[in-house]
């Protein structure tokens, strides 16, 4: 008997197959083979535990020539995951019967952090990592997260390359602001969305706010406390304006998911913008002589309480890149070539989207996260093995033979 152990996951593959991706049998075989190993692998995320998770009995260097070579189109492959975001999140709008649709288009950047004594691997440079406090050994890439109608999906990514780096190959050098217009502009909105770009104070730019406005989306975004503002047509940064002018019977006291804060509101103009609000806010209670954390919003109709609630989802980035990165190995790669590293994040983002899928799927008014429908999955697979062995077993097979089958054999 030789029926196969492990039979790919058939929530994946419906999913897969769904998006018309256009891909010839071998390569749908690879990149079914990826999602899976990528979402069974518990530890270190490569090409090689790929394949041992999945038990593919393809040479490894089969699989590497999928990411480095093989003429499958990761443009296409985004383009066909993008549009079925928009699907979805238009479906469940028509179904929650939302008149004034919201989404947040979030934007920020990560570091894939490698050992310095990988030297051969393409686009590795020394990049700040915010995380860390410090410069890293790492590709970096600026990433944008959409999240609507309770729906969060890692939406796309941009690799940035410093400009020394840039000069070296021959290509052309964007910012990381460059890089998150191009993310901002590939989101094409419906007629009655009303979109929020969230950012951190390393985006909230007088560029991005400008292709904000050219979109016909609003920004909110952290501001640094050495940013001027011009109350009474007088510069003054925002730090000094806080220490010296502010009193505690200026601010409001409000409370956003949970947390208190002592808030002062500014509306007008700051340096390279015309005309914003802005808040400037302790958490808890007012010291004079601490720098506020200071939040710029360009839609001025919204209330603190909305603007600070709207800003907290910008975390649904953060949390989507500790998923990537503890649950699916993100930064685990072990490729050289950046067009085979490229694919492999495509691949990544791609099953990131179908764990979000299946979360909506599942979770049927009980709360659920991406880590639990890894964890579901990964049992489910455990379980098809013990059924396989059992089954083996009543059919007299040997031990050997069952372990060779199931990749186990030494």
């Amino acid at each position: 008997m030789s029926s196969t152990m492990v039979t790919f996951y058939s929530h994946i593959v419906n999913f897969i197959f769904a998006l018309q991706l256009q891909l010839s049998k071998p390569q749908m075989n690879h990149l079914l083979t990826f999602i899976h190993g990528i979402i069974l692998t518990d530890g270190r995320v490569n090409v090689a535990q790929i394949r041992r998770s999945t038990g593919d009995a393809r040479d490894l260097s089969c699989m590497t020539r999928f990411l480095n070579e093989s003429p499958w189109c990761p443009n296409r492959v985004t383009r066909r995951r993008i549009q079925f975001i928009i699907n979805r999140i238009q479906k469940a709008r028509t179904k929650a019967g939302d008149p004034r649709p919201i989404v947040f288009f979030i934007v920020d950047d990560t570091q894939s952090k490698k050992d310095r004594s990988t030297k051969r691997m393409e686009g590795l440079d020394n990049h700040f990592s915010h995380s860390d406090g410090k410069t890293v050994w790492s590709h970096c890439i600026v990433t944008a997260h959409v999240v609507s109608e309770d729906h969060s999906f890692a939406w796309d990514f941009r690799s940035y390359f410093r400009e020394s780096y840039c000069q070296e190959e021959g290509i052309p050098f964007k910012s990381k602001n460059d890089l998150a217009i191009e993310l901002i502009n590939s989101y094409q909105p419906s007629d009655d969305e009303q979109v929020y770009v969230l950012v951190d104070s390393w985006y909230t730019s007088k560029k991005l706010i400008e292709a904000c406005y050219l979109k016909g989306f609003h920004l909110i975004g952290g501001v640094r406390a050495n940013r001027k503002i011009y109350p009474h047509g007088v510069g003054v940064k925002l730090s000094d304006f806080a220490s010296t002018f502010i009193e505690a019977t200026d601010l409001h006291s409000v409370t956003v998911d949970g947390h208190s804060y002592k808030v002062y509101s500014y509306e007008g103009n700051l340096a390279d913008t015309e005309y914003a609000k802005v808040l400037l806010s302790w958490e808890n209670e007012f010291v004079s002589n601490k720098t506020p954390f200071c939040l710029l919003s360009t839609d001025s109709s919204l209330n603190l309480v909305t603007i600070l609630r709207y800003y907290n989802v910008r975390w649904n980035i953060e949390t989507g890149y500790r998923y990537f990165k503890e649950l699916l190995g993100f930064d685990e790669y072990q490729l050289l070539s950046r067009k085979g590293i490229e694919r492999f994040w495509c691949i990544e983002f791609l099953t990131y989207n179908y764990l979000e899928y299946q979360r909506q799927e599942w979770q049927q008014g009980l709360p659920l996260t991406i880590g639990d429908v890894v964890r579901r999955i990964r049992k489910d697979h455990i379980g098809q093995i013990v059924v396989y062995a059992y089954e083996q077993g009543l059919s007299k097979r040997s031990l050997k033979d069952v372990l060779k089958d199931l990749k186990l054999a030494v």
